[in-house]
């Protein structure tokens, strides 16, 4: 008799237990895999956040400091084919600067291009997520007549909330929200001596999101005027 029920199997009732108690340890087993590798993407999407607003921070920075204006012009209006320009533009809480600088660099060896370009940065909205803005970075090279249009667009950042630049008048010493080089009554053929720039993005968590600030001077004041133009 005790041999019989030794040797007897589990019943149906002892294998929905077992199962019941194994589905219940993979549940809880798959909720902290799941956790962990939410954790981890979400970190990274943090990190990749915060990468591209030092990036950001760093490529503006770059291209404003190696702006400039020319004023060599061909002797004729009906020759001239490029200008050069500085113009920055405020519509809070989003800034928008164009200009002309040194800026372009040639990724094929022995091409016949210069180093000069249009450059601007601007913040418009995302096209693939309608509640994100984005901040653009748009480079046309060669120059052209137009040094406010044209050219290839990149994004340099996403989830942009605040983009604002300032200029400081040398004349003056006072910081402007705006600058335009190109009339008379902005600031005609003259560069500002330093901009301050905020740069701030939103945290991909729903937390406070990450604020870069930072001032840097304009080392080419004097507009370029050697014989050889552009």
């Amino acid at each position: 008799m005790n041999n019989r029920r030794a040797a007897r199997g589990m019943t149906l009732v002892e294998i929905m237990v077992a199962i019941a108690i194994l589905s219940m340890v993979s549940v809880l087993i798959y909720g902290v895999v799941d956790s962990l590798s939410r954790g981890r993407k979400g970190e990274a999407m943090r990190a990749e956040r915060a990468h591209q607003g030092r990036d950001a921070i760093a490529r503006i920075v770059r291209d404003m400091t190696s702006a400039y204006l020319s004023l060599a012009m061909p002797p004729t209006q009906a020759l001239v084919t490029r200008r050069t320009a500085f113009v920055g533009r405020t519509s809070l809480p989003f800034s928008r600067v164009d200009f002309t600088a040194f800026a372009h660099l040639r990724t094929q060896r022995d091409t016949q291009e210069s180093d000069q370009a249009e450059v601007g940065y601007f913040v418009e909205q995302d096209t693939d997520n309608p509640d994100e803005m984005d901040l653009f970075r748009r480079e046309q090279t060669p120059i052209d007549i137009d040094p406010l249009k044209g050219g290839i667009v990149n994004v340099v950042a996403e989830g942009v909330i605040q983009f604002s630049l300032r200029y400081l008048d040398p004349t003056t010493g006072n910081w402007l929200d705006s600058w335009d080089s190109t009339q008379s009554t902005g600031q005609p053929n003259r560069l500002p001596l330093a901009v301050r720039l905020i740069l701030e993005l939103k945290d991909t968590g729903g937390g406070h999101g990450y604020s870069y600030t930072t001032k840097f001077f304009l080392p080419i004041q004097q507009p370029l005027s050697f014989a050889s133009g552009l």
